[in-house]
């Protein structure tokens, strides 16, 4: 408070300048407590923020299990989805899963904590390879099933023949150990895992490029994200090109004294040797109708299955589109602190980037049974019988039930 002077000259000025310094006491000391009375009843932005942030997490971490889960089991329960693109996808939820149950649970601990790390320094360490490891699994996995879509449609019937269950387990385990030792090498130092506070939680901490390794890491996953949207641009192209299918082209039998045979002979061959028409031994003609028979559907693919590639091939680009959307914003702050010394994003931007990131493993099972026709029968059958029945009454009946 500033001090002020005053003239005084008989009793009557001073009793006018104690009168008037004690109201303004009385004035000051109303105003101080008026603030803190609005400072302790108000609510900051920070707890705005905080609360957003716990609520929006944790409904990605409930859609996320349950549509993960739910996802896993219809394709362990029915058999009809033993196939190759089923496997991934299994693979896929089941990682997304495990990150929802591993890593999101510390996250909304250090945000209800003021964005704090409470727990050793090792924890954070596991934590972030987990994060770090998952990050990379999708996109290996993701890589993986564009090359097997693009040879189940242009090259089908060699994936028809080598895409077995065996070779789906080995892909599956090339995927996880790529993975791994992507994410092991910081726990070692080589790099950095810490807790980053502007982002709620531990992962791989990007500095400038001259600093440690973290250019390598987001240069393998930015060219593992590109090459997987290029096998699906040679997919396109591919379709394109073939949209106008040339006829198929019957190979003519051979005759041999009216003894038909070769890939184009029927039965009739047999009927004229039986009829006395040829001589000779008889004509291997039933055994080559036997052979095309067995092989006839390795040799074309009918339309109805090229319906079915090209729905799984749209589920699965929709999701390799949806990591890219939700990636991509937090991987170019990663690069501008690479490339940029000393630089300082928006605090508002980077938390919109890390929640971006933490709802693709959520996002995912929401459009598999969107886009999967298969899931969706295979979810109507497994429904309790209460439902499918109330689903299959009249109006009136069902009006009764209820």
């Amino acid at each position: 408070m500033a001090n002020q002077s005053f003239a005084i000259d008989g009793p009557g000025s001073l009793l006018a300048v104690l009168a008037s310094q004690s109201g303004m006491a009385r004035g000051s000391s109303s105003s101080s407590s008026s603030d803190s009375s609005s400072n302790s009843g108000g609510i900051s932005a920070t707890d705005v923020s905080a609360y957003f942030k716990l609520v929006f997490l944790g409904l990605i971490i409930c859609v996320s299990l349950v549509g993960n889960l739910l996802v896993s089991l219809l394709v362990l329960r029915d058999r009809t989805l033993h196939k190759a693109p089923y496997f991934f996808l299994l693979d896929l939820c089941l990682a997304d899963a495990v990150r929802s149950a591993a890593c999101f649970p510390f996250v909304l601990v250090s945000v209800h904590n003021s964005s704090a790390w409470t727990y050793s320094a090792l924890s954070c360490k596991v934590v972030a390879f987990m994060a770090v490891l998952f990050c990379f699994h999708a996109a290996f996995m993701l890589f993986c099933v564009a090359v097997t879509r693009y040879l189940a449609i242009a090259h089908h019937r060699f994936y028809a023949k080598r895409m077995t269950i065996w070779t789906c387990a080995a892909i599956i385990c090339m995927v996880w150990t790529l993975a791994i030792a992507m994410a092991f090498p910081p726990v070692f130092d080589v790099g950095t895992y810490k807790f980053i506070r502007d982002e709620d939680q531990c992962i791989f901490e990007h500095r400038y490029l001259k600093t440690n390794d973290t250019l390598g890491f987001m240069l393998m996953l930015a060219v593992v994200v590109l090459a997987t949207h290029g096998f699906y641009a040679k997919l396109l192209l591919f379709e394109y090109r073939h949209r106008k299918m040339k006829p198929v082209q019957l190979v003519p039998a051979i005759s041999q004294n009216w003894t038909f045979h070769g890939p184009g002979a029927t039965g009739q061959a047999a009927a004229n040797w039986i009829a006395g028409f040829g001589r000779g031994p008889m004509p291997p003609t039933l055994l080559g109708i036997r052979q095309n028979l067995h092989n006839q559907h390795r040799r074309l693919l009918g339309m109805e299955e090229v319906r079915s590639e090209r729905r799984l091939g749209r589920m699965f680009y929709t999701i390799t589109l949806l990591f890219l959307v939700l990636w991509t914003p937090y991987i170019v702050a990663c690069f501008w602190r690479v490339f940029v010394k000393s630089c300082t994003i928006p605090h508002r931007y980077l938390s919109i980037t890390v929640w971006m990131s933490f709802a693709q493993a959520g996002v995912n099972p929401i459009f598999c049974l969107l886009l999967n026709e298969d899931l969706r029968k295979v979810l109507r059958a497994h429904l309790p019988t209460y439902w499918r029945t109330k689903q299959h009454l009249p109006q009136d009946e069902a009006y009764c039930i209820m």
